[in-house]
């Protein structure tokens, strides 16, 4: 499991990259991209304890849970591409993904706007009377916004099985976690709604996965929805391939702890080094490839809009 889950963050790790050095080469990608380098133990830990049934939705950092819930990665390279093989046929860009085979259900660019969704899902199961359970995946600053609120509430009535995992990475764009919401611990908002909060470093794979299973479990049996917050640190600009220590809203210093916390090196003395040279080649060949069919696939046309 310990090398599964490596090898699952590196490819991630290793997709990010990659999309941030090519980012502006000749205009080919045609959206804002928000990366997810540095979060990757959050979606693999997670979603390394939900079945082939189960769902996620989650925000505008989606790269990670799309990857992580098994979505294809030559339609999120031409989704990003604009193209009419991606995802979303070219038309929702890196914030809009789907894979509903993968049960990938959808991400959104608006500020919460999946929470209810997942919650929408988990009702499902429940009347369907299955197994099965839903993730919903939102940033920190999700918290502040009604449907948070909402979709706890009604999930805690009818103990739906959805797991709400926040990750707090202490900033909403550039403004900081204590300038936007009362010295409340984010986990501690469960409370409100009679189930159960965790707080997991975010940083550490094996932490997540551990706790996320509880909450499976304990969702899959009946026991209703958890709220997680994992608490990780997002090593690139709110948006797009730079880092911004150099616009003042957060310092250099501060990344550099963080990226000392890398949640791969974590699990390095699992895995030796020849394997891990082989993964590196292997996930950078894979991302390569991605990348050719997303550039020779066409692009969207008119007719194609209400397909």
């Amino acid at each position: 499991m310990k090398e599964k889950l490596y090898a699952e963050m590196l490819r991630l790790r290793i997709i990010e990259e990659y999309i941030a050095e090519i980012y502006h080469l000749g205009n080919e990608m045609k959206c804002p991209t928000h990366l997810y380098t540095g979060q990757e133990a959050v979606a693999v830990g997670v979603c390394n304890t939900l079945e082939h049934g189960d769902i996620v939705s989650a925000g505008h950092r989606s790269h990670g849970w799309y990857i992580a819930k098994g979505g294809d990665l030559k339609r999120m390279m031409a989704e990003l591409f604009g193209k009419i093989t991606g995802c979303s046929k070219g038309w929702g860009g890196s914030m809009h993904v789907v894979d509903v085979e993968s049960g990938v259900m959808g991400t959104s660019s608006i500020l919460g706007g999946t929470i209810s969704h997942a919650v929408g899902s988990a009702l499902a199961f429940s009347l369907k009377k299955t197994s099965n359970v839903a993730v919903s995946a939102f940033g920190d600053a999700a918290i502040e916004v009604g449907t948070f609120h909402e979709s706890l509430n009604f999930a805690s009535l009818k103990k739906l099985p959805v797991i709400f995992v926040c990750e707090n990475n202490l900033y909403s764009t550039q403004s900081p976690l204590d300038v936007r919401q009362p010295p409340v611990d984010i986990y501690r908002r469960a409370e409100a709604y009679n189930i159960p909060g965790f707080r997991v470093d975010g940083n550490d794979v094996l932490e997540v996965y551990g706790k996320s299973m509880e909450a499976v479990d304990r969702a899959r049996n009946g026991g209703g929805p958890t709220l997680i917050e994992a608490m990780t640190y997002r090593w690139r600009e709110h948006v797009g391939p730079n880092y911004d220590y150099d616009l003042g809203y957060r310092n250099k210093c501060e990344l550099e702890k963080w990226m000392k916390q890398c949640p791969i090196k974590r699990l390095d003395q699992y895995v030796d080094e020849h394997r891990r040279k082989k993964l590196e080649e292997k996930f950078k060949e894979e991302v390569i490839e991605a990348t050719e069919f997303a550039r020779s696939s066409a692009f969207p046309t008119e007719k194609d809009i209400f397909s």
